[in-house]
């Protein structure tokens, strides 16, 4: 018999398949969860504004009234034609804002509705939502609305400044001042049955639609605005989502307020321009003011040139997505707004002074600086 002995010499070692493939796993996890970290810090917003249509449902669908209006028809047909009645007087109307800084806006608003309405109440603070110290615009200014002196109501709350630490939040300031407003309604003078608008400065009524409020009988207690959504200038037509300005007819329970009302909205009803300033520095200011100041995530976006370069290409100030309920909205809004070259249908006191507006007609997007 034959026997065949193998060799009993060690074989040299072979690198396993698995260590390798956990190696290659330790690295990847090591390069992918820091970049994924930074990614999060990074573009956390854009990333929860992109998936919002998974986690969040939209608010219930507004109840949208016809909106009828054309000139030279009388104000009795149009009342009929929304199911209303003729009055045989107008109801009083009292414009109520809570204003900032936006002298331009607030004059073109004014200019608009001063034959219609009975008195401009104005509230003005010496700090912003933020708690930023600021000026008195309309005090310091209130020589340029001369023309309806006889009619305003002005008065002003005394902000709190914030101090290092601080952590007052800044809707908990605004609702304060919503709160001063209720009292100086009062002291202006408003009564039940009166028309009350509540709307922030770019929100502007048209004035069609507050003579026919103020001429009609059997309008809802209370109505949204649809407005026409604009912004940085009439150039950049956003979309009919601005909603929260609002119609009161007056009553003991009426409270000033910046919020969904009621379920019914009177369609195309006037103009909302956001962010629609003449000076780069008016954006800085609101930009580091306003409720939503911590959008600004880095310094850098207060840079007047990239301000400049984002005005002029209709593109977000705050490099965010849009706030939408739909993966269809959020793509078909993404990128910046597409540019209109029609000036009809703005207000009117715009095109009769287009050289003092210019910047917020087509082609006047370069801000002074």
């Amino acid at each position: 018999m034959i026997k065949v002995f193998r060799s009993m010499a060690p074989r040299p070692p072979r690198p396993t398949f698995r260590r390798s493939r956990r190696k290659l796993l330790f690295i990847l996890l090591l390069i992918l969860v820091p970049l994924s970290i930074i990614g999060i810090f990074t573009h956390g917003q854009k990333i929860s504004y992109f998936f919002r249509p998974l986690w969040d449902k939209p608010p219930p669908p507004f109840e949208h009234l016809p909106h009828y209006y054309a000139e030279n028809v009388s104000t009795d047909h149009l009342c009929r034609l929304h199911g209303w009645t003729p009055r045989s007087e107008p109801r009083r109307v009292f414009d109520a804002v809570i204003f900032s800084n936006e002298l331009d806006l607030l004059e073109i608003r004014w200019r608009e509705l001063h034959r219609h309405v009975h008195k401009f109440v104005i509230l003005e603070s010496n700090t912003t939502f933020t708690g930023i110290p600021k000026p008195l615009h309309f005090a310091a200014n209130r020589e340029r609305f001369a023309f309806a002196e006889g009619k305003i109501v002005h008065s002003v709350f005394p902000g709190r400044v914030a101090t290092y630490g601080s952590d007052r939040d800044p809707f908990e300031l605004e609702a304060e001042q919503r709160v001063a407003m209720n009292h100086l309604l009062r002291r202006a003078g408003i009564s039940n049955g009166d028309l009350l608008i509540m709307s922030d400065t770019d929100e502007i009524p048209s004035p069609h639609t507050v003579k026919l409020l103020r001429w009609c009988d059997g309008v809802p207690p209370v109505l949204h605005l649809e407005l026409k959504n604009y912004l940085y200038s009439f150039e950049f037509p956003v979309d009919y989502s601005s909603w929260r300005a609002t119609a009161h007819i007056y009553n003991d329970w009426t409270q000033y307020r910046h919020s969904r009302q009621t379920d019914v909205i009177l369609s195309d009803a006037g103009w909302h321009c956001s962010f629609c300033f003449r000076y780069l520095r008016e954006f800085v200011f609101k930009m580091t003011a306003y409720s939503h100041a911590d959008r600004v995530r880095h310094r850098e976006f207060l840079k007047y040139s990239r301000i400049q370069k984002l005005i002029c290409r209709g593109d977000d100030l705050f490099d965010m997505l849009p706030e939408e309920y739909s993966f269809k909205e959020l793509i078909k809004k993404m990128g910046p707004i597409p540019k209109s070259a029609s000036a009809v249908h703005v207000p009117a006191y715009l095109i009769e002074n287009a050289e003092k507006f210019r910047f917020l007609l087509p082609g006047g997007c370069l801000r002074s600086q």
